[in-house]
């Protein structure tokens, strides 16, 4: 969007499903050389298909506005964990269901504006000290379920999906008008599912552990409040187009003022290090540059694919965010959707503008809500959906929390919970 239309040869389109593919299984069936060598794996891949672009089809600009969104991804994503790392939150007891309901309801409200990423790497410790008396598997999950997926849903900054959406030209606050009503849904479903589970799990808990966890808490204490400042100038900065590069350079500047203004206590006390942000960093550079072909052939071909309902992109683009991450899926789908609608409007001035214009398509908006909600929603479906998944994960590991397998993680909570939600908020929101 925003730039001619480019027809890339379909074969283009394998270094983006080979590295997909890689981030979905290698972790599972090769961990320790998947954990050596995915730089080289996605940096190859990612200069198979910037060679392409740059030599073969002579596509400069478009290259360049994929670096440019790179960048932004990055410096948000980037920035919210480094200002999230130097928050530290200590908790005592009030591991009740009811407190727990709570905690959860406050994580998913804080993820839209940390974002998942953040909102998870502040409050997975101390949710996990504040149950260590009883911690399981479904307190694990279901923090995944709500504060690292479904509960971002409001804003662009709350997912990474949405703020690929914003960096489209979707206005901020039209995510929150749009999709308020199945966000209310989808975490209210989850909140009174996992009372359920919890209140079965409190009960069985011994009497003498029962009445500790009832007593109210005498220690909760918030530590690094210099980084709300930090904070609010990266949520600040979100709302600045122009210059080029101000937004991003104000969140770098939040960032690292974060990191020295933050006592090493805190950090220390939050385990906090930059290896996953490696990661996501390292991984989306192939993503961004192999998923180009992919996306520019969708846009060129989104006509032939007919009229699809609204139904049909909340089912197809939630199922690949269930395998596959969620970012890449919603601009696949956002691209077909644009294409499917954008006719007449090649002419609009910049992408902002020619956004609005399809926004204002009760048609393209009713996709674009079905989308939105898709990505988001079904990312919390297995532990490759959305990064903050794995992470949650390792942390949980790293201090010798139960946690279910890969298939056990279907089996035993997507099916029987995320599944009939998603049914749910399917049948009121999109099924027509």
């Amino acid at each position: 969007m925003g730039h001619e239309a480019i027809h890339p040869n379909p074969w283009m389109i394998l270094p983006f499903v080979a590295l997909l593919g890689l981030i979905a299984l290698a972790p599972l069936f090769f961990a320790d050389w998947w954990g050596r060598h995915y730089p080289k794996v996605a940096f190859a891949l990612g200069a198979v298909t910037l060679g392409y672009y740059l030599f073969g089809l002579q596509a400069y600009e478009r290259a360049l506005h994929t670096g440019i969104e790179y960048i932004s991804f990055i410096c948000l994503i980037g920035s919210l964990f480094v200002v999230s790392g130097g928050i530290h939150i200590t908790v005592k007891g009030e591991a009740t269901p009811g407190e727990n309901v709570r905690f959860l309801l406050f994580g998913a409200l804080i993820a839209n504006v940390l974002g998942t990423t953040g909102a998870s790497m502040l409050l997975i410790r101390p949710w996990l000290r504040m149950n260590k008396y009883r911690v399981t598997a479904h307190h694990v999950v279901f923090f995944i379920f709500i504060v690292s997926n479904v509960g971002g849903c409001l804003t662009p900054i709350g997912d990474p999906p949405l703020f690929l959406g914003y960096l489209k030209g979707v206005p901020f606050w039209w995510v929150s008008e749009q999709c308020w009503p199945m966000w209310a849904v989808g975490v209210g479903m989850l909140l009174a599912m996992f009372y359920v589970v919890d209140r079965s799990n409190y009960l069985r808990a011994p009497k003498a552990v029962r009445d500790q966890l009832a007593e109210p808490a005498d220690t909760w204490r918030f530590e690094g409040g210099v980084n709300v400042f930090f904070l609010a100038v990266i949520l600040g900065s979100v709302f600045i187009q122009n210059p080029p590069f101000l937004r991003e350079g104000l969140m770098v500047a939040a960032a690292v003022g974060s990191w020295f203004a933050t006592k090493n206590h805190i950090h220390e006390a939050n385990h906090f290090n930059f290896h996953p942000i490696k990661e996501v960093a390292v991984l989306f550079v192939g993503i961004f540059a192999t998923m180009m072909p992919a996306l520019d052939w969708l846009g060129a071909n989104a006509r032939s694919f007919g009229a699809p309902t609204a139904s049909l992109f909340y089912w197809g683009s939630g199922a690949l965010s269930s395998v596959l991450d969620n970012a890449p899926t919603y601009l696949s789908y956002l691209e077909v959707a644009v294409g499917l609608h954008a006719a007449g409007l090649e002419a609009s001035a910049g992408e902002s503008a020619r956004m609005t214009a399809l926004i204002a398509k009760p048609e393209f908006a009713s996709l674009l809500v079905a989308i939105s909600v898709g990505a988001v929603f079904f990312g919390a479906n297995t532990y490759i959906g959305n990064g903050p998944n794995f992470m949650v994960k390792a942390i949980a590991d790293q201090q010798k929390v139960h946690t279910p397998t890969f298939l056990g993680y279907v089996f035993k909570f997507t099916l029987p919970f995320m599944v009939p939600m998603l049914i749910v908020v399917w049948w009121l929101f999109f099924r027509h």
